[in-house]
C-alpha cells in the first residue's frame, strides 16, 4: 500500500471514530435529559438544552459578522421552528417508550425523505422500514404508549423538514452561521410554548447542568461530526449514522436499564437495513448543486 493510500485509509478511519462518538455523544445526552427530566419535566429539559445550545453557537459563530439574504433568514428561522419541534417532541416521546424505539421512529423522518428521493428499487426500503416499525410498536400486542408513539411521530415530521431546511441552509450560508441563526429561533420558539412553565424551575445547579448538557448535544457532536465529513465521503458518513437507533438501544439498555423485547430488537435491525439501502441510493444529483443533506440520514443536531 502506498503512502497515499494509507493516509486515506488512516483518514476514514479517524473519520469512522468521529462519527461513532458523536453518535454517542447524542445518545449519551439524551440519556441524562431523561434523567433529569423526572425533576425539570422533558419540556424543560428540552427548553434548558435550545436555550444554552443558541448561547454557545452564538458566541462561537458571531453570526452579526456574517451576512443574510432575506431568503436566507427566511429558512434559517423555519428551521430554527422544526429544531424546536422535534426537540420538544422527542423528549415528550421518551418520557414513556424506550429511547431506542422512539430513536428508531423518529429516524423514520430523514429515512423518509432518501426514500422519496431514491432512486427506482431504493423506494423498496419503504416497506422494510414499515417492518421495521411494525416491530417497534407491536400493535398486536397493545403495549406501547401509544402518545409516546405519536410524539416520535412528530418528531420524525419535524427531522424531516429539518434535513430538507438543513439542505437549502447548508446551499446558501455556511452550516455554524445557519445554526447561530435557527437555534436561538428554536430558543424562543420553545420559550414561547413552555417557558412560563419551566422558567420558574431553574436554578444555578440546573443551569450548570444544562451547560453540561448543551455542550453534549448538539455542541460536541456537532464539532464531530463536521470533523468526520472532513474525512468521510458523504455516503460512507450516511451510512455510518444509520447504526444510530442501534446505539440509542445500547444505551437505553446500559444507563436506564430499559431491556428491548426481540420484536423491537428486529424492528431497530430492520431501520437501520432501510437506513443503508435508502443512502445508498437516495444521492443527490451532482448537478442539482452541493452535496445534498439526505446522503446522511442523521444530518448534524439531530433531536
Amino acid at each position: 500500500m502506498n503512502s497515499t493510500a494509507a493516509n486515506t485509509s488512516n483518514s476514514a478511519g479517524a473519520g469512522s471514530l468521529m462519527a461513532f462518538a458523536a453518535m454517542g455523544c447524542v445518545q449519551l445526552g439524551l440519556a441524562a435529559s431523561i434523567g433529569l427530566a423526572g425533576t425539570l419535566g422533558s419540556e424543560g429539559v428540552a427548553w434548558l438544552r435550545l436555550a444554552w445550545a443558541a448561547v454557545i453557537l452564538v458566541a462561537i459563530a458571531r453570526p452579526w459578522r456574517l451576512r443574510y439574504s432575506r431568503a436566507t433568514l427566511g429558512i434559517c428561522a423555519l428551521l430554527g421552528l422544526a429544531t424546536a419541534g422535534m426537540t420538544l417532541a422527542f423528549m415528550r416521546a421518551v418520557e414513556t417508550i424506550p429511547l431506542g424505539t422512539a430513536s428508531a421512529l423518529e429516524f423514520m423522518g430523514p429515512l423518509s425523505v432518501a426514500i422519496i428521493q431514491g432512486r427506482g428499487r431504493g423506494r423498496w426500503w419503504a416497506l422494510v422500514a414499515a417492518a421495521g416499525v411494525l416491530g417497534l410498536t407491536e400493535p398486536w400486542q397493545g403495549s406501547a404508549d401509544l402518545a409516546g408513539v405519536l410524539f416520535a411521530l412528530v418528531g420524525a415530521a419535524c427531522w424531516a423538514l429539518y434535513v430538507l431546511l438543513t439542505q437549502r441552509a447548508g446551499d446558501a450560508v455556511d452550516g455554524i452561521g445557519a445554526l447561530a441563526i435557527s437555534m436561538p429561533i428554536a430558543a424562543i420558539a420553545a420559550t414561547v410554548v413552555v417557558g412560563p412553565e419551566v422558567i420558574g424551575r431553574m436554578d444555578l445547579p440546573v443551569l450548570a447542568i444544562g451547560l453540561g448538557l448543551g455542550l453534549l448535544l448538539p455542541v460536541i457532536p456537532f464539532s464531530l461530526e463536521l470533523l468526520a465529513l472532513r474525512r468521510l465521503t458523504a455516503s460512507a458518513f450516511g451510512t455510518l449514522m444509520c447504526l444510530e437507533p442501534a446505539i440509542a438501544m445500547v444505551v437505553g439498555l446500559l444507563f436506564l436499564q430499559q431491556i428491548p423485547s426481540p420484536a423491537a430488537i428486529a424492528g431497530i435491525v430492520l431501520v437501520i437495513l432501510a437506513g443503508v439501502g435508502a443512502t445508498r441510493t437516495g444521492r443527490r444529483d451532482p448537478t442539482a448543486g452541493p452535496p445534498a443533506v439526505v446522503d446522511s440520514p442523521s444530518p448534524v443536531m439531530p433531536h
